[in-house]
């Protein structure tokens, strides 16, 4: 219970400072740190991820960041992905299931360490900045459903392939962006637990109850001060954190079949 505190806190840590991440910790953390199975992980991962963006979305939405409109139109394309990315998940060993994302992890921290704290003017602004929807909808419809897919094959909610991606596609800055991403987050997590609903009798409530506690309260804390600090060193430091983990995913998947078994 003690750690399922500590990682909790480490959860939410990452979702308040930078709109993702969390449940990239949040897996290995539960399956290795806590000792659940992968298909418990996944749908308590989601619920953790759930409410912890809450507690980021709070502060942003006070700071006006949060921009509703984009968000319902990245979830709206990734709920209904996500049910056909636990369908995959369900075919998959966990064994393989856990080196692909170990190396999902390993393309999320080198996005991370290249990442910058400006966002650049895509394809689908205007001269006046504005979002040219016409040109933007079908790539924020494939990006939303990517980020589905990814939700229900292993458990995340997609905040690390968000954010660079209303950055780069729409030309939001890092806070506006991180802001957006909780959101989507939020409603991909949510409809992401829905579909592993099959699995939900397996969770251990009085693990995800702590987790989740612990993430929420430190997400609200690090959401106050992420305003203050450089997005180029958050990033770059949260990517030298997600290679060191994936390379302990990647180890353990390898070297102890046994565990699979």
């Amino acid at each position: 219970m003690v750690l399922a505190g500590v990682f909790g806190a480490i959860v939410g840590l990452a979702v308040g400072l930078l709109g993702a991440g969390g449940s990239i910790l949040a897996i290995p953390a539960l399956v290795y740190g806590v000792g659940q199975s992968l298909e418990t992980a996944i749908p308590t991962s989601l619920a953790v991820v759930a409410v912890s963006s809450v507690g980021g979305i709070v502060p942003a939405e006070r700071r006006a960041k949060v921009q509703w409109r984009i968000a319902l139109l990245f979830a709206a394309a990734g709920v209904p992905a996500a049910v056909g990315g636990t369908a995959l998940g369900s075919l998959i060993p966990q064994r393989w299931l856990l080196l692909a994302f170990a190396a999902l992890m390993v393309v999320v921290a080198v996005r991370m360490l290249r990442a910058g704290g400006r966002s650049r003017v895509g394809a689908c602004r205007t001269a006046d900045g504005r979002i040219d929807w016409r040109r933007c909808l079908p790539r924020a419809v494939g990006a939303g459903a990517g980020v589905g897919v990814l939700t229900g094959l292993f458990g995340v909610g997609g905040g690390f392939v968000i954010v660079p991606t209303l950055m780069v596609l729409l030309g939001l800055d890092t806070q506006v962006a991180v802001a957006t991403s909780l959101l989507v987050v939020l409603i991909n997590s949510v409809g992401g637990f829905a579909a592993h609903a099959g699995t939900a009798a397996d969770i251990d409530y009085g693990v995800l109850a702590i987790f989740a506690g612990a993430a929420v309260v430190v997400s609200l804390l690090a959401g106050r001060i992420a305003p203050r600090l450089p997005a180029r060193a958050l990033s770059r430091g949260f990517g030298g954190v997600v290679i060191l983990v994936a390379i302990g995913v990647a180890l353990v998947a390898i070297f102890n079949p046994a565990l699979f078994a």
